[in-house]
């Protein structure tokens, strides 16, 4: 083998890697829910509805690709992407899947038909409206992403305590729920139940990725240490 090569053979062997490491759908929903934030692996195990074992397996793939780093803390052990160019590179990777697969777009429409229609995203007019004192924005991930990174002046409330917090939530004002991007389900489910209790609401099709993407600001409250 020559030495040119043996060259370009190891530059695309270390480019194969990332290629590996995502060539999973569960491998790319865990990396999709890391850049919400660093969570534990029974969280990751429960939110993408696997098992630890097989979590811990994903993980492991994923940290031999250099896309997530684990912390321990106790007798948990953390992940998180590696660096913002890994929710960069899924962003794009989610984008040139769109533009390819015309049965993504009509997936999403056949879900969501009949849950909270998806408000296209109006980010000048959000903020106005939230500075006029109109919007209530209502982060309706986990209290941990919400600390995380969350929309400028958005409110933590938690999916699963929304029902019993409801008299929290002002009655005169338009409030715009959001969660993990386009394709996360909490925020229709919020929406949908602030809806039946009288409340006008729309569901954001933005989360804090395709907020940053924007080139606008994130408000973190608790940053991921290594």
């Amino acid at each position: 083998m020559n030495a040119v090569r043996e060259f370009k053979n190891n530059l695309y062997e270390y480019f194969a890697q990332i290629g590996k490491a995502i060539s999973s759908p569960r491998r790319l929903e865990i990396l999709d829910l890391l850049c919400q934030g660093k969570k534990s692996v029974e969280d990751l195990a429960k939110q993408a509805q696997l098992n630890v074992k097989s979590t811990s397996a994903h993980l492991k793939v994923l940290h031999a690709a250099r896309l997530v780093v684990p912390q321990r803390s106790g007798k948990r052990v953390y992940y998180a992407v590696a660096d913002p160019t890994v929710a960069d590179y899924w962003l794009k990777t989610r984008a040139m899947a769109e533009q390819r697969f015309a049965e993504i777009e009509h997936a999403v429409q056949y879900f969501f038909e009949g849950r909270a229609a998806m408000e296209p995203p109006d980010r000048q007019a959000l903020l106005d409206g939230v500075q006029r004192g109109e919007i209530v924005v209502l982060d309706v991930r986990p209290a941990s992403e919400y600390a995380q990174g969350h929309l400028p002046n958005a409110r933590s409330l938690p999916l699963a305590e929304l029902e019993q917090r409801l008299a929290e939530l002002p009655r005169n004002k338009h409030i715009a729920a959001y969660c993990r991007g386009p394709y996360c389900v909490l925020s229709a489910e919020a929406v949908r139940t602030l809806q039946r209790h009288g409340f006008k609401a729309t569901r954001l099709s933005d989360g804090t990725l395709e907020w940053q993407a924007a080139g606008l600001p994130i408000v973190r409250e608790m940053a991921w240490e290594r």
